[in-house]
């Protein structure tokens, strides 16, 4: 049983879970999802599959659930094996209820490198994937992501714009954002400025080694949250922060 324990204590069923994970009813909402170890290790031999918990899939399903469109850099939809989404008869009943589309496509944001054509993100998906690449990447990349069912779209000349890449996505009728990592998009969100909540669970674990952290880009002047809700089911802590906007 998952448990609130601020603002207020009480006890959350399937229905209150729900309406705390909704997005708003904005015309752009993006949220990010991370896991961590209470050390601030975001993964495990590369994946950050170890460190989740039964509290922290409750959450991040609820997050792709609910959401328009899973965002995700290249790189983390490799090391994690990303293929789409896939709704079971729950994740459907919960879609429509929402009055969602039956299934959310997965946006991919690459500088060409890290997402070879067959990638199974692109290959694999039910419904088609979206590419969010820069003019540098070779026009013969792009068409391959394309033959091979992307919808492929330049946003920067030799990065990825993530104020274009928010604006398109808003543009394409997606703008209800959850951002499943990983770092360096992350960074790049928080660069942008278009990062409107962030959702961490820190889980019950000690991990020592070297894994990076959450966010990695230039530094920028440190941004102010507002602490929205702290969650736990007696092992990990449920936590979701506003930016202020």
């Amino acid at each position: 049983m998952i448990r609130q324990v601020w603002p207020a204590e009480r006890e959350l069923g399937d229905e209150d879970l729900e309406q705390l994970y909704r997005y708003p009813a904005d015309p752009r909402w993006l949220a990010v999802n991370f896991v961590s170890s209470t050390d601030g290790a975001i993964t495990v031999a590369g994946r950050s599959a170890a460190l989740s918990t039964p509290a922290d899939r409750i959450v991040y399903r609820l997050g792709n659930d609910l959401a328009d469109v899973v965002l995700v850099g290249a790189g983390t939809a490799m090391a994690e094996g990303f293929e789409g989404m896939r709704p079971d008869e729950r994740t459907a009943g919960r879609r429509r209820r929402f009055g969602l589309a039956p299934i959310a496509p997965v946006a991919v944001v690459t500088t060409g490198r890290s997402l070879p054509p067959d990638a199974p993100v692109i290959t694999k998906a039910a419904v088609p994937t979206l590419v969010f690449t820069c003019a540098a990447a070779p026009s013969s990349l792009r068409d391959a992501w394309a033959s091979n069912g992307a919808r492929v779209f330049v946003v920067g000349e030799v990065d990825v714009s993530a104020e274009l890449l928010t604006a398109t996505l808003v543009a394409e009728g997606l703008g209800r954002i959850d951002c499943e990592g990983g770092p360096r998009l992350f960074g790049s969100l928080i660069e942008a400025g278009v990062v409107d909540e962030f959702r961490l669970t820190v889980a019950p674990f000690l991990v020592a080694g070297t894994s990076g952290r959450a966010a990695v880009g230039p530094a920028v002047d440190p941004a102010e949250l507002e602490l929205a809700s702290v969650l736990t089911d007696g092992a990990s802590v449920l936590l979701r922060y506003l930016a202020h906007r």
